[in-house]
């Protein structure tokens, strides 16, 4: 085959691909595989799309944009039921402060929902609403030496040197006058 003759085939499957595909309220890149595309989804990590690939009875390395539309939405069905499936214990919302149910958060639902928790921390002064709210670390970890907002962590001892260097030219010129 020459340089200057396409490949019919190779542009058949580009016609066939989806570049985007819709779930929720996310644009999923479609030339990516179906579990690295999940991934990009808030709320999903790769166990979790592994699971979902497998309940949706699709190959996880096929590409997520050349599927059929009958196995893309059998993945979208798969990801919005996807808290009714799964152990209580890979719910990324459990116990819900005021209906005490078990979810699974996706998307901006997600992040809605983190940040209604927090905020309730803050207002009921709980231990971490109050570390939320002077900005410390929340779960336990060590602040004696990280974690610190200055710009100075330790000793900058180039310039230290370099003060020094300036101290010391500055007292010969002032020898130097008398």
């Amino acid at each position: 085959m020459s340089a200057e003759e396409p490949n019919d085939a190779d542009d058949a499957e580009d016609e066939d691909i989806q570049y985007f595909v819709r779930i929720g309220q996310t644009d999923l890149d479609g030339t990516k595989s179906v579990e690295r595309s999940l991934t990009d989804m808030n709320g999903i990590g790769r166990r979790a799309a592994r699971l979902i690939a497998a309940e949706a009875e699709v190959d996880r390395t096929e590409t997520f944009g050349a599927l059929d539309e009958e196995k893309i939405d059998d993945v979208v069905e798969v990801v919005e039921s996807f808290a009714e499936d799964v152990p209580e214990w890979l719910a990324n919302h459990r116990n819900d402060y005021f209906t005490g149910e078990t979810t699974h958060e996706i998307g901006n639902d997600l992040e809605l929902t983190r940040r209604e928790d927090i905020n309730r921390m803050k207002m009921i002064d709980s231990y971490k609403g109050v570390r939320h709210k002077r900005g410390q670390k929340v779960r336990g970890q060590r602040t004696k030496s990280t974690g610190r907002t200055e710009g100075t962590i330790g000793v900058n001892v180039e310039a230290i040197k370099e003060e020094a260097a300036e101290e010391a030219a500055a007292e010969e010129e002032e020898d130097g006058t008398r």
